[in-house]
């Protein structure tokens, strides 16, 4: 017996959509970076990058549980004296939804060398119009 091994021309990429209205951060994440590496496919194999590509609507709905909408905060730093920030999870759902689903899917993909090209896979709009419609109109 041999192991089969995918070729990088065999990889056959799919859309999917997911409406983020209503969901839960953390788990709709968990979902998506899934997508993202390709491990709900058959041929999975860890060192290749077999993903597909995720669009996210409306992700200025999504829900956060217990305290979390007035608690969480995201912070980093530029490096240089006094370049530390801190951003409230109610301003930054406001402002710009699309990084916070960003940020919670970019924390539960692995940190390797691919890490990167997945996040280019990943489409995030705040509401339910996107420029992606003909890739999931051909399907139907």
């Amino acid at each position: 017996m041999r192991t089969y091994q995918p070729k990088a021309k065999e990889v056959k990429r799919k859309w999917h959509l997911i409406d983020a209205k209503g969901e839960i951060l953390g788990r709709m994440a968990t979902k998506i970076a899934t997508l993202l590496t390709g491990k709900h496919k058959p041929s999975y194999a860890n060192h290749m990058d077999m993903g597909d590509y995720v669009v996210i609507v409306n992700a200025s709905q999504v829900e956060v549980t217990g305290r979390k909408r007035k608690q969480k905060v995201y912070r980093k730093h530029s490096g240089y004296p006094g370049g530390f920030k801190e951003v409230k999870f109610e301003k930054l759902i406001e402002e710009r939804p699309e990084r916070v689903v960003q940020h919670a899917v970019s924390g539960m993909l692995p940190k390797n060398r691919l890490h990167k090209k997945r996040m280019v896979r990943l489409k995030v709009f705040a509401e339910s119009k996107h420029q992606y419609q003909d890739k999931f109109k051909s399907k139907n």
